[in-house]
């Protein structure tokens, strides 16, 4: 075993030569290709799950690894120089001084021995280069590494996105989508936002809608097949009054979504119409406010509204800009949903996370989540007002309804902790959500009898083109005995 050994140790001697830049490339090499396989190990076992340790391991092991690599050839070529310089000197004897270029000679079997070795290290590196380039891939695209790296910038939409609807749908899915040229244009754009984070420059909340978004008929309409007849749903509304009993009501609709070819009735019939093709101008960043709307038609027709000239400065509207309707301009927060607080705890009450028994628990949750606004000591105060109006009001009941009340205020905060993110300033309404007219203008942003063609005439508000009000604010309506819905 003596000779292979030797072999081995007067080969690698040959490739790294006695120089310190050598030496050191082969030395990062060797230590961050061990590192990059131990965590590539430790993930296919699962034992670390950390969105750091996926920096590491596939994002900055990789290029220590690949600079390492790189030094090992620098460092040769940097000692053969060196020998020239020596000999040209005087430095050293002309016999030492060896040509630019190593003499290969398969002959020799000092030569053959390196040989082996290049190759074996060679593969060994593709395989590490591969591996690493391949998990850094997946793992750029990968929920943790968008959400969680960036801890603090990211964490209100990764806390919605966690309860939403598309929760297991990855990030890049509806960012991205598919194909390689958005892929790269996704990475360019965020080597800009790491700077902003390293820096501290990024905005605080991260401005929404995002700009520069796909669109939708390459993300949303990989799932979503714009095509297929939906026709009409039923939605049954809970809400609960601001009583002692926090009296249940119910509101139903019935939603008339169309789509397909369903000659144009329905919401989706006319805005997803591919014989329409709908553009508009806002004003304003989060395209709340619409200047101008134009609609064309496949048989060459158009109708443009505008609203009146005093409406927006005219410098706003001058520099609005043209954007085509899109389904995210409707669904603008289907995967980040950030709820007031009415909202909020109507879905908790209705879920039983708040017990509805607690007299005027809907009026007293919703004053105790608007009276805070993203300041230090928020939870405190919303938990005091809870207990205080109890003891004050309801002596008997804070003593023996005493797990409920802490059930209901552990909701309460919660609730809050889904919605308000004071290291972004996310507070209250920061994000419009523009499905319906509750919390935001949404459908009135043109459906607003301001808007006007050369007519006069403008888009309409006519309720029924949307939905049928079969039930509003009733404890009890006779609809939903009729259907057997409880």
């Amino acid at each position: 075993m003596v000779k292979p050994r030797r072999m081995l140790s007067a080969a690698l001697m040959t490739l790294f030569g006695r120089n310190w830049i050598t030496l050191f490339g082969g030395t990062l090499a060797g230590v961050s290709g061990l590192l990059i396989v131990a965590f590539l190990i430790l993930g296919a076992l699962g034992l670390t799950d950390s969105p750091y340790i996926g920096i590491m391991a596939f994002l900055v092991l990789p290029v220590v690894f690949v600079s390492g690599l790189v030094l090992v050839p620098v460092g040769a070529a940097w000692e053969i120089f060196a020998a020239h310089r020596r000999a040209a000197r005087g430095e050293a004897p002309r016999q030492a001084m060896r040509g630019l270029f190593p003499v290969v000679d398969f002959n020799n079997s000092h030569t053959r021995h390196v040989a082996v070795v290049v190759v074996a290290l060679t593969v060994v590196n593709l395989m590490i280069v591969s591996m690493a380039s391949y998990e850094g891939v997946v793992y750029m695209d990968a929920v943790p590494f968008c959400g969680e790296t960036c801890h603090t910038v990211m964490q209100p939409e990764y806390t919605t996105y966690k309860q939403s609807p598309h929760s297991r749908v990855k990030c890049v899915e509806c960012h991205i989508g598919p194909g390689a040229p958005w892929f790269v244009k996704s990475k360019m754009s965020g080597l800009g936002q790491v700077f902003a984070v390293t820096f501290d420059t990024y905005p605080r909340p991260i401005p929404s809608p995002v700009e520069n978004l796909r669109p939708s008929r390459d993300t949303c309409e990989q799932c979503h097949w714009p095509q297929r007849f939906t026709g009409d749903r039923l939605k049954v509304l809970t809400e609960f009054k601001d009583d002692e009993a926090n009296t249940a009501t119910k509101s139903v609709l019935l939603m008339h979504i169309g789509g397909g070819s369903s000659g144009g009735k329905g919401i989706h019939s006319w805005h997803i119409d591919p014989d329409k093709r709908t553009v508009y101008w806002a004003v304003d960043k989060q395209r709340q406010q619409i200047a101008k709307v134009r609609v064309e038609r496949s048989d060459g027709s158009v109708r443009e509204l505008q609203a009146p000239k005093d409406k927006y400065p005219a410098e706003a509207v001058a520099a609005a800009e043209e954007r085509e309707m899109d389904c995210i301009d409707c669904h603008n927060r289907p995967t980040h949903i950030f709820k007031m607080p009415a909202q909020a705890v109507d879905e908790a009450m209705a879920a039983g996370r708040i017990d509805r028994e607690l007299p005027y628990i809907k009026k007293l949750a919703v004053e105790a989540l608007t009276a805070v606004h993203g300041e230090q000591g928020d939870l405190e105060r919303i938990e005091k007002q809870v207990r205080d109006f109890y003891k004050e009001r309801y002596p008997d009941r804070a003593a023996s309804d005493q797990p409920r009340i802490d059930a209901a205020i552990q909701e309460i905060k919660a609730i809050y902790a889904r919605n308000i993110f004071p290291d972004m300033n996310v507070t209250w309404g920061v994000h419009p959500n523009n499905i319906g007219h509750d919390q935001s203008p949404g459908c009135f942003r043109c459906h607003d009898d301001v808007l006007v063609d050369k007519d006069n005439k403008t888009i309409g508000q006519d309720c029924d083109a949307c939905h049928a009000v079969l039930a509003w604010g009733e404890t009890n309506p006779d609809i939903l005995k009729t259907l057997g819905i409880q």
